[in-house]
């Protein structure tokens, strides 16, 4: 048996057969091409390589009875047949992609006047001269200074834009002021409310003193909701389609959106918006997908970005909104009812046809195509790649569906999607700790004092972040980009940590010409820069996970991630609801994280201007390359398509003997 193991392995036996057939299920058309005429150079660096895989291919990918490979390359064979994005339907699917982004902008930000903690002082008090002239301010109580809600990324679950700024419980009295516990004990109070409304959550409910806590529950429930949305309608898109959890989500967020507006209690209220978090999770997770799932390689950042803009302009118009409704009832119902203009959807947007392909539904898809070419006014005889008589031959295929849980048995692909894990709740984590610097109670910078300047200066520091973007990934890819992000984002922090503390002490000295003043200042500049830079994180792991996730489970994993960035945004309503305790220990364990993720995001791929990976055995051999390309005539130090061995094949080979090519060793590198 030894014997006949060797003959095979040495001279192209019967296991050695089987190797072609297996890697037609996991490379494209182009791949195939490359590996036969290539004289065993390396591809440009920073490309994606998808690999060939010579032996069982991982769960989901069975690449025994695998269709066509013209099928599996959608990005190089059926969408040049459509148009790419120069046809008029694509081009009206994407633009209906970004007009829900500006509801969901308003949806995004609207705890940071629903649940905003008024001043309030007790009813029927003795007159005094108190701030803004406001009647009984010798027995006014109101919220510490603290940070603004940290701007979200357009797509990022909503609850980040309350954490901190003008949500905060008030915060114990300096000793140098009277005790604000003995404001407490009214039956009743009087709000003055900043953000522009005559009433909110929080002064219809008295969520003060006592019920302070109430607050940042609904926070919470909010949150939860977006993070468990997040996973569970991922796992479904994958499974049913993108479009009918789109749809389903639309339906019942109108339901339980309106609800909130007639809650009778803030127990009510909070358990409303929990489901009202998990269909939103839902509506940003689908339209995500299909708009990455829509666009040609070289513009899926554009076509992205453009949708971070709109989204943008909700939140900068949220403030005008709130002051026109002037009750928190009709802003709720205002902000929800422009998601009935998508139950439209239901007749006018399709199935993703790339999801259609990926899973094999070739009957579906083959209905899609012809109404793709009856829309952009083409001739379907126009098939220059022959695309349609190939699947006409697999119209009798079942589909293949896969779930987020076979990533588990894959070797790469699961280490892309726990590395972008770890870079989003960092991103959004250390996010509220710059903030709440910024706008803290140990800098005393007037203009910050104000409701308005705190949302604003957060939300422009957002729209410097993403204007950024678009220049550095320009230049420096996906996983350059990141890094540099997460490079800034860590200096920020460990400077704010240690230079702050260093400064504080050189202060107290006489002689040093150090005042608060200068240390206030360097503070400001570092959170700056932080929530600058780890904005771009957070966003860019999302789009990352977007592009390096196959087709079969791209939703699967945009839900992990984004679930990810709700647990870093989870830890700001905690460390308030404690009244600040343990912040800096908070601040100082993302500053740890920062430190890991710049290790971690050097394991990464590089996608730009790459075809997205349609199934699992696509994303798993997918390598990395170098940041920097290597020079002509170096040696590549990684492998390219042919000459990389899946590992439990090097075993195999290694067993027979005389296998593996001379410059091969067992690690899969090449022997200098």
């Amino acid at each position: 048996m030894a014997l006949e193991r060797r003959r095979d392995a040495a001279g192209g036996g019967p296991g050695r057969q089987a190797a072609p057939a297996e890697e037609g299920g996991s490379r494209r058309p182009g791949d195939a091409a490359a590996s036969a005429a290539r004289g065993g150079r390396a591809g440009p660096a920073g490309d994606l390589q998808p690999l060939p895989a010579p032996h069982p291919a991982p769960p989901g990918c069975s690449a025994a009875a695998a269709p066509s490979l013209l099928l599996l390359d959608y990005d190089g064979s059926v969408l040049p047949f459509l148009g790419g994005l120069g046809g008029g339907y694509q081009r009206t699917l994407v633009l209906l992609t970004w007009i829900p982004a500006l509801f969901i902008g308003f949806s995004q930000f609207s705890d940071s006047f629903l649940l905003d903690q008024p001043n309030f002082w007790c009813r029927g008090a003795g007159k005094g001269a108190g701030p803004a002239g406001v009647p009984g301010a010798a027995n006014w109580t109101g919220p510490a200074a603290s940070p603004p809600a940290p701007a979200p990324a357009p797509w990022a679950p909503p609850g980040n834009a309350s954490r901190g700024g003008a949500d905060a419980p008030p915060l114990p009295s300096p000793p140098d002021r009277p005790d604000n516990a003995s404001h407490c004990d009214c039956h009743a109070w009087d709000y003055g409310i900043r953000t522009g409304l005559v009433q909110n959550v929080v002064s219809k409910w008295d969520l003060v003193c006592d019920n302070a806590w109430k607050v940042h529950i609904a926070k919470f429930s909010l949150l939860v909701g977006l993070i468990f949305g997040y996973l569970i309608t991922g796992c479904i898109a994958d499974w049913v389609g993108r479009r009918p959890v789109l749809l389903f989500s639309i339906i019942f967020i109108l339901i339980f959106g309106l609800t909130v507006a007639l809650s009778v209690n803030v127990t009510m209220f909070s358990t409303l918006r929990f489901f009202e978090g998990f269909c939103l999770a839902g509506i940003i997770l689908t339209l995500y997908a299909l708009r990455i799932e829509l666009c040609p390689p070289g513009k899926r950042f554009m076509i992205t970005m453009v949708a971070s803009f709109v989204a943008m302009a909700g939140q900068f118009l949220m403030p005008g909104l709130a002051a026109l409704c002037r009750d928190w009832q009709v802003l709720q119902a205002l902000i929800i009812c422009p998601f009935l203009l998508m139950l439209l959807y239901w007749s006018i947007f399709p199935e993703s046809l790339r999801w259609l392909m990926a899973t094999q539904q070739f009957e579906s898809a083959k209905k899609l195509i012809l109404h793709f070419t009856q829309k952009n006014c083409m001739n379907p005889e126009s098939d220059i790649k022959g695309v349609m008589p190939e699947l006409e031959k697999e119209l009798s295929r079942r589909p293949k569906k896969v779930c987020i849980v076979k990533v588990v048995g894959t070797r790469n692909l699961w280490k892309n999607i726990v590395v972008l894990c770890v870079n989003s709740l960092t991103g959004y984590g250390i996010h509220h700790c710059f903030a709440r610097s910024m706008m803290g109670h140990e800098v005393k910078v007037p203009l910050l004092e104000n409701f308005y300047a705190d949302y604003y200066t957060v939300a422009s520091i957002a729209l410097a972040s993403c204007l950024a973007m678009c220049v550095v990934v320009r230049f420096l890819g996906r996983r350059g980009g990141l890094l540099l992000f997460m490079i800034l984002t860590a200096l920020a922090s460990l400077l704010q940590l240690g230079l702050l503390n260093l400064i504080g002490k050189y202060s107290q000295h006489p002689d040093s010409g150090m005042s608060d003043s200068v240390k206030d200042k360097f503070s400001i500049a570092f959170s700056i820069v932080g929530m600058f830079a780890s904005h771009a994180v957070g966003s860019l792991s999302v789009f990352f996970c977007a592009e390096i996730t196959p087709t079969v489970i791209r939703c699967g994993g945009l839900g992990l991630v984004l679930a990810s960035a709700g647990f870093g945004m989870l830890t700001a309503p905690i460390i308030d609801l404690h009244n600040q305790k343990g912040y800096f220990l908070h601040h100082i364990i993302f500053a740890c994280c920062t430190l890991i993720c710049i290790i971690c995001i050097l394991l990464l791929p590089e996608s730009r201007n790459q075809n997205l990976p349609e199934n699992i055995s696509n994303g798993e051999h997918y390598t990395r390359q170098p940041l920097l390309s290597h020079k002509k005539g170096e040696q590549p130090l990684l492998l390219t398509n042919a000459e990389l061995k899946d590992y439990s094949g090097l075993h195999d080979a290694a067993t027979a003997g005389d296998g593996l090519p001379e410059n091969a060793t067992a690690n899969g590198m090449k022997s200098m």
